[in-house]
């Protein structure tokens, strides 16, 4: 047990205003955006006061924050994040660990931990994060709020500090759907060809990852959905030979050796002062010769492969956005990993397939702490799940 130091939902100094164009369809919306996306005449802190003072004000502002701006939304700050994004709860030791406004008591998620803090307690009507292996659906889910992660290279990454390219998505939140959906509009781009969805794929050996109060939750949801979508189908998503319990690993074993190719020369160079940005925690990736770097991204890709497949075009696949409800703040490390395993393996689905996620807040009482529900769909499917979650 520990006592978990306190921070706000916005980094220090972070909040401003940089008024959107005078008109819009996002005019007269408030945004936040996570502290790892370029604002051009600001240090982009991306969670570490050592990666702020070796870096020089950012001489332009990230595309995607452009687009918002152009849409006609004012930006009016950056908000906290885990260390350069490689977290998990938002648990940043530098400079503590954002409010969960559901549930006080319990972690928001991260790494897009204040993002997620400021559009669930009121402070804006949307915010930006960025997520590679699960830091806007984990801490959507958390906070009792829409997130969303789009197929991955649907949005332009330019202005936003990598993680693991191969990852990397910007994602986002807000409080309704159909707000969501409209950020969607502005974010996406042109949209491909129109996608039906005629059927919904509930994932057995995924729910199997949930405790039963998810299960429940989830699988009540999922009926709701088939409804509106046409059929539905229970199917064992993995293959026989691979548990889903495996994914995790398939995912982070790419990420852990990009990690350190894109930053390990400066954390050797600068050796900040942090457990998380350190040699000793990116061993794997510090030590991988090109070999093993090349197995893993096989593997990797492999699967990739097998998960699309399990997605064909016009399907949706229905899984627990995470296992469990959060978990407490006061809780150490150990005591969180039970959750962090399940989960990340559920959230691996649409990291390693490089598809669209959509996480959606089930009905709950005041009481009780948020449980999400998850849709997945093919590369390509965004503005089919942001839509089904508008109408439903």
């Amino acid at each position: 047990m520990r006592d978990e130091k306190i921070a706000d939902a916005f980094v220090p100094d972070g909040r401003f205003v940089l008024e959107g164009s005078g008109g819009g369809p996002l005019f007269g919306m408030r945004f936040a955006a996570k502290d790892n996306f370029d604002v051009a005449g600001r240090v982009t802190g991306a969670g570490n006061p050592d990666w702020a003072r070796t870096h020089a004000p950012a001489e332009r502002t990230a595309a995607a924050i452009e687009r918002l701006l152009a849409q006609g939304a004012t930006l009016v700050g950056k908000t906290q994040m885990d260390e350069l994004a490689y977290g998990t709860l938002g648990d940043n030791e530098q400079y503590g660990m954002p409010v969960n406004p559901a549930c006080p008591d319990r972690c928001p998620g991260g790494s897009s931990s204040g993002s997620a803090s400021a559009v669930a307690a009121g402070d804006v009507d949307f915010a930006l994060g960025s997520d590679s292996a699960c830091s806007v659906r984990l801490p959507a889910a958390l906070c009792g709020i829409f997130g969303f992660r789009p197929t991955h290279g649907r949005v332009d990454v330019a202005g936003l500090v990598p993680l693991s390219p191969s990852l990397d998505t910007v994602g986002w939140f807000a409080r309704d759907a159909a707000l969501l959906a409209q950020v969607g509009e502005a974010l996406l781009g042109t949209p491909g060809p129109a996608r039906t969805l005629s059927k919904v794929l509930v994932a057995v050996d995924a729910l199997s990852l949930a405790t039963e109060a998810v299960r429940a939750g989830v699988s009540a949801a999922a009926e709701l959905y088939a409804s509106r979508v046409g059929r539905s189908e229970k199917i064992r998503f993995a293959a026989a030979s691979e548990e889903l319990t495996m994914y995790w690993y398939r995912a982070w074993s790419v990420q852990v050796r990009e990690v350190w190719a894109e930053h390990g020369a400066w954390i050797m160079d600068e050796v900040p002062d942090s457990r998380v940005l350190s040699r000793a925690n990116l061993l794997e990736g510090a030590n991988s010769p090109p070999h093993q770097t090349l197995e893993a991204r096989a593997a990797w890709n492999r699967l990739r492969a097998f998960i699309r497949s399990r997605i064909p075009p016009g399907t949706v696949l229905c899984i627990p956005t995470v296992a469990d409800v959060a978990p407490l703040r006061a809780m150490d490390r150990e005591e969180r990993r039970p959750f962090l395993q399940a989960s990340l393996c559920l959230l691996s689905i649409a990291t390693i397939g490089g598809c669209p996620q959509l996480q959606i807040p089930l009905p709950r009482t005041p009481h009780t702490p948020p449980i999400g529900l998850s849709l997945v769909g093919a590369p390509g499917s965004d503005e089919a799940l942001l839509e089904l979650a508008s109408a439903v």
